[in-house]
């Protein structure tokens, strides 16, 4: 057998592409406390994320991710911004967010749909936030908005990420969220 010769070259260092997702929440307290959950629980080497909150209407929420991203210059791969329907019309939204090249994980009638499938596959009308919270106490009787424990929800993100894929999971579908799509990003 004959030694390797030496070619005098060495091969290219190899390092991993990383991306960095900016999530801004248009909420001060569910969203921020669920995804700095989720990054505390998931923690990949591969990602890093950034959670900022900002209590807002979502198009106020949409500019504002895009203007941090500006400020950053280049610091972002993707920039997410997690909404709510409530009572809002997300059309221009949504207008908004493509022309500022941000993406929407948006929740109808709220967050909490999104919670709520961690637990169980939904399809039933909900018309509003109480709808939602009243199905979600059944699986964590001590829910409250304002004091989300991460724990609580972590075993079943897989399935709500499943339980979210829907083929016409658009904005205008009652329920349906679009946060799994983040989720999947994040991981």
């Amino acid at each position: 057998m004959s030694r390797r010769e030496n070619t005098g070259r060495r091969r290219p260092a190899f390092r991993e592409q990383r991306s960095s997702l900016l999530v801004v929440c248009g909420a001060k307290a569910t969203e921020p406390a669920y995804f700095d959950g989720l990054k505390r629980a998931r923690r990949n080497p591969a990602v890093t994320i950034k959670i900022k909150a900002k209590p807002a209407d979502p198009e106020t929420v949409v500019k504002y991710g895009a203007e941090l991203r500006r400020r950053a210059q280049g610091t972002y791969d993707a920039v997410w911004c997690v909404v709510d329907v409530d009572e809002f019309d997300l059309d221009r939204t949504a207008a908004t967010a493509r022309r500022l090249q941000v993406n929407l994980a948006i929740s109808n009638p709220c967050f909490e749909y999104w919670l709520l499938l961690h637990f169980e596959a939904c399809a039933a009308p909900l018309t509003c936030y109480s709808d939602v919270e009243k199905r979600l106490r059944r699986h964590v009787p001590g829910y409250h908005k304002s004091a989300l424990r991460f724990d609580d929800f972590a075993h079943g993100v897989d399935k709500a990420v499943e339980r979210a894929r829907h083929p016409d999971a658009g904005h205008a579908r009652n329920p349906s969220t679009q946060v799994g799509r983040l989720v999947d990003e994040m991981s």
